[in-house]
C-alpha cells in the first residue's frame, strides 16, 4: 500500500525545505500520496470521515510540518484533535484504525540542531519537543518510528550561481531530500 504524507504547511510554494521534499515525493506517485491540508481546507473545516477514509486506504502514515513555536501548525493540530476520534483511533469499541499502522514525522525545524540540545539555547532536544505525537501515536496503538529532521538554514540563500562553489546550504537540502525519501521507505 501507498503511504500518506499529510503536508501541513500555510503556504508551502514559499518554503524551501517542504517544498523541496514535496517535490522529491512526487517523482514517486506510485509510491506516495501526498495530502496538503492548507490545499484541501483553506477555511480549516475538516471533513473528518473523508479524512479517516484516506487513512484505512494507505498503508503507513507520515505528518510532514515546519516547526511552529515548538509545535506543529496549528491546521494540523485540529487535524489530530478532529480526525483522531474515539472508536475510530482509540477507545474501548473500536479505535483501532491506527492499530500497528507505521507513522513517522518529518519536520523542518529551522533552528540550528545545536540549539536543541540541553547545553542549547532552547535546553531541549527536538526528540522532546516532538514527545507529544509519539505520546499521541502509542496511546492510538500505532507503530511510531520517529522522525525526520531538517534542521536550520531554511533562511538561508539557496542555488547555486554558474563559476561560483556550490552553496552548502542548497547542497545539504537536496542531500535531506533524497535521505527523507529513504527514511519514509524504510518505515
Amino acid at each position: 500500500m501507498k503511504t500518506l504524507v499529510i503536508v501541513t504547511h500555510p503556504n508551502l510554494e514559499t518554503s524551501v525545505v517542504n517544498k523541496r521534499w514535496v517535490d522529491e515525493l512526487r517523482k514517486y506517485p506510485e509510491k506516495y500520496t501526498i495530502h496538503e491540508l492548507h490545499k484541501v481546507y483553506p477555511d480549516g473545516i475538516i471533513d473528518v470521515e473523508q479524512e479517516q477514509q484516506l487513512i484505512e486506504t494507505h498503508g503507513n502514515l507520515v505528518l510532514q510540518f515546519p516547526i511552529y513555536w515548538f509545535n506543529c501548525p496549528p491546521l494540523l493540530k485540529k487535524w489530530l484533535d478532529d480526525v483522531f476520534t474515539y472508536g475510530w483511533a482509540y477507545g474501548s469499541k473500536g479505535g483501532d484504525k491506527l492499530k500497528k499502522r507505521k507513522v513517522a514525522l518529518a519536520v523542518s525545524a529551522g533552528i540550528r540542531k545545536e540549539d536543541y540540545t540541553k547545553e542549547g539555547r532552547y535546553r531541549y532536544t527536538l526528540d522532546q519537543l516532538l514527545t507529544p505525537f509519539e505520546t499521541t501515536f502509542r496511546y492510538c496503538d500505532a507503530d511510531y518510528r520517529s522522525f525526520y529532521a531538517f534542521y536550520g538554514q531554511e533562511n538561508e540563500p539557496g542555488g547555486n550561481v554558474p563559476g561560483m562553489e556550490p552553496d552548502p546550504a542548497q547542497s545539504a537540502l537536496e542531500a535531506s531530500a533524497r535521505d527523507y525519501v529513504k527514511f519514509v521507505d524504510s518505515l
